[in-house]
């Protein structure tokens, strides 16, 4: 039995997003074949992410500093528990499943945002005196994307979202694209479909 996390990083319902509906069609797969794993829904916009802040920031550096927690304003207390809550939940997780949208060559505001609650130096990752060295391992992730143009994996978000799980030690990252439509709206249904038939297959064997 594996954890999976599903990371909603759209702001809009299925219906009304290329995005959301092949992350339905994936998990619709997915859930049928691997029935005794733990699913959880994680919908970025309609969390609690706590953004770093000039708060969260002097509330980490005062417990570097060797500071008792209990020390801390109830507010800056707060912010750290909530961070940390989403770190805990990253290290526990086996599978992750990514969607979003691209949005001006990047990943919307609130999958950084999660990804800031991750990428965490002594938790993730650490420095050593050569370079920095992921502290994960055995996790797997699907990062599917929707994107007016076709930019076939080369642009920042897909490029992003790949490197910066790298960086933690997520070494497997499938990208699942929906591409073009905007600019070819005519093939649109050609475009969907083949992005429903990958989403089914890659949820096969993932």
């Amino acid at each position: 039995m594996s954890k999976v996390l599903v990371v909603k990083a759209h702001p809009l319902a299925t219906e009304q997003s290329r995005t959301l509906t092949i992350l339905a069609q994936f998990m619709q797969v997915y859930q049928k074949q691997n029935p005794a794993d733990e699913i959880s829904w994680l919908d970025l916009y309609q969390s609690d992410l706590p953004e770093i802040d000039q708060e969260l920031m002097t509330a980490w550096a005062a417990l570097k500093e060797g500071q008792a927690m209990a020390t801390l304003s109830a507010s800056q207390q707060e912010k750290v528990a909530r961070f940390n809550r989403y770190t805990d939940q990253f290290l526990a997780t086996d599978k992750f499943v990514i969607a979003n949208p691209l949005w001006n060559l990047n990943v919307p505001t609130k999958l950084k945002a999660w990804i800031d609650t991750v990428m965490v130096a002594g938790k993730t990752f650490r420095h050593t005196e050569t370079a920095p060295q992921p502290l994960v391992t055995g996790k797997k992730a699907v990062h599917i994307q929707s994107a007016g143009s076709v930019h076939a994996g080369q642009d920042f978000a897909t490029q992003y979202v790949k490197t910066i799980l790298g960086f933690a030690g997520v070494d497997e990252v499938i990208k699942i694209s929906i591409e073009g439509i905007d600019h070819s709206p005519e093939k649109a249904n050609v475009i969907m479909q083949e992005a429903i038939e990958t989403a089914k297959q890659t949820a096969q064997v993932f």
